[in-house]
């Protein structure tokens, strides 16, 4: 079991240079959990890509659901002061430190491609390149 962050989904779902990571860490690891905040993200990605043209709004909505579906039952909430608690541990956005602190509660590795999260991170945030 691993935590991913959004930009690992989209490259799974999504094309793009790192599609290929992602189905081989789905294929090594299949149990991925997510901070509930990964919908709105993947959405914005899935907006990003309708508006460059780059994907059909019809077959957007069908990422998503299947996404959805991927990840039911692995969502894992994360209470406030648990992400403000570590404001003055980094110099991460909120909306990565939701992923942080899932990794952390749970005990996980962290798989993204985020510079910041890996610098700041280095015990428990892994490459997606690496992992």
């Amino acid at each position: 079991m691993i935590v991913v962050d959004t930009n690992v989904i989209s490259y799974f779902w999504l094309p793009s240079e790192y599609s290929e990571n992602a189905k081989r860490l789905l294929r090594s690891d299949p149990e991925w959990v997510v901070p509930p905040l990964w919908r709105s993200e993947f959405r914005n990605v899935l907006f990003f890509y309708i508006r460059k043209k780059l994907v059909p709004e019809e077959s957007a909505i069908e990422i998503m659901e299947k996404a959805e579906k991927m990840f039911k039952g692995m969502e894992y909430f994360i209470h406030s002061h648990e992400i403000i608690s570590k404001v003055s541990l980094c110099t991460l956005s909120a909306y990565d430190l939701e992923y942080v602190v899932l990794a952390e509660g749970l005990g996980l590795k962290l798989i993204t491609l985020d510079r910041k999260i890996l610098a700041e991170f280095p015990g428990m945030a892994k490459s997606l390149r690496d992992y």
